[in-house]
């Protein structure tokens, strides 16, 4: 201490010219009276640097706090949430208030759960013991499908019968814009899907025999036939076909026989079926259809001729006389066949004069 008031003498009497502290109204305090204040002063200052370094001491060397785990085995789970990678445990250091005794022990702190991050899938210590929830199904709109015999054809389902319709149609416009062989092959496809489609075969039919091809035209009607024989009309231009080739009467009988049933009150049918027979030298069955076709056209000349004709091949001169004479009257005859008639009626009048003694 003398030391420090050494030093503030030697100032103080620095401040006059001769070195006295009295000079100009200014005097030197006593000594007794500066030594009190800066002894205060610097003892306040030693006692707080004291405490200070005693409370870094025992700070220092108190026993280190050990880490406190957070427990999340009791936290429920709501829903499963993604993370990007397993959260890690942070120990939570706890720092005591600086005083100047010795801390005590800090209490484990627990973290709130609102602070806990979702728990990591593969965790010992965080183990899951609710399944997670399975998201919502989407809705699923059933659609009304097709049915099987159904076809969309330009977004509109076409059922097969509106297909053959289609198909009949396009080809009777090509047959209209004269494009034929496409006709044809269009007649072929409505056949393909409705092989009974009768305008589309008989139109087919007629094509191939203008185009002259009759044995294409025959193997359409065999067709139909073979699917349906209650078809007097085809069954007759089959056999016509089949009368064309040689030997062909017992396949064009055939034909007509198969389709008689549905036919018996058809007068063009009877007759033609007496032509032939006819024409196989079968004259008393040819007489007999002849008759029933008369049943259903009396006044049909041509016939009256045939059955005429029949008549006098079996035998029956007296009959065939009456069936000419019956055809000579209706005057409805070409003049070829009318001169025919009376020729006939001329050799079985000679024919019966003979015979009469």
């Amino acid at each position: 201490m003398s030391l420090i008031n050494k030093m503030l003498q030697d100032l103080d009497a620095r401040g006059t010219p001769d070195g006295r502290g009295d000079a100009g109204g200014i005097r030197s305090v006593p000594e007794r009276e500066r030594g009190v204040s800066r002894a205060l002063v610097f003892g306040g200052a030693a006692g707080l640097t004291a405490a200070a370094i005693a409370l870094g001491w025992v700070y220092l060397k108190r026993p280190p706090v050990p880490p406190v785990l957070v427990s999340v085995a009791s936290t429920p789970v709501l829903a499963p949430v993604s993370a990007p990678a397993p959260a890690a445990v942070v120990p939570v250091p706890v720092v005591a208030a600086a005083a100047p005794a010795v801390a005590a022990e800090p209490e484990p702190v627990f973290a709130a759960e609102a602070a806990v991050p979702a728990p990591a899938p593969a965790r010992a210590a965080r183990r899951i013991t609710e399944k997670p929830a399975k998201p919502a199904a989407a809705p699923v709109v059933k659609v009304a499908a097709p049915v099987a015999s159904e076809r969309i054809v330009d977004g509109k389902q076409v059922t097969p019968q509106q297909r053959v319709e289609n198909e009949y149609r396009r080809a009777l416009a090509q047959l209209q814009d004269g494009r034929v062989s496409d006709a044809m092959l269009a007649l072929q496809q409505t056949l393909q899907l409705d092989p009974r489609h009768q305008g589309a075969r008989e139109t087919l039919v007629r094509l191939l025999l203008e185009a002259q091809r009759p044995d294409e035209a025959a193997r359409q009607l065999q067709l139909s036939l073979a699917l349906d024989p209650k078809q007097p009309a085809q069954a007759m231009m089959l056999a016509r076909l089949q009368l064309d080739k040689s030997n062909g009467g017992t396949a064009a009988l055939d034909t007509l026989t198969r389709s008689l049933p549905y036919a018996a009150d058809n007068g063009e049918y009877q007759a033609f079926l007496a032509g032939v027979l006819q024409r196989e030298q079968r004259y008393g069955a040819a007489a007999e259809h002849y008759q029933l076709a008369l049943q259903a056209a009396p006044d049909n000349s041509v016939w009256w001729m045939g059955l005429g004709i029949a008549l006098q091949a079996d035998k029956h001169p007296a009959q065939a006389r009456q069936a000419f004479e019956r055809a000579k009257g209706l005057q409805t005859l070409s003049p070829q066949l009318q001169a025919f008639v009376e020729r006939k009626l001329v050799q079985l009048t000679a024919a019966t004069a003979k015979s009469t003694p």
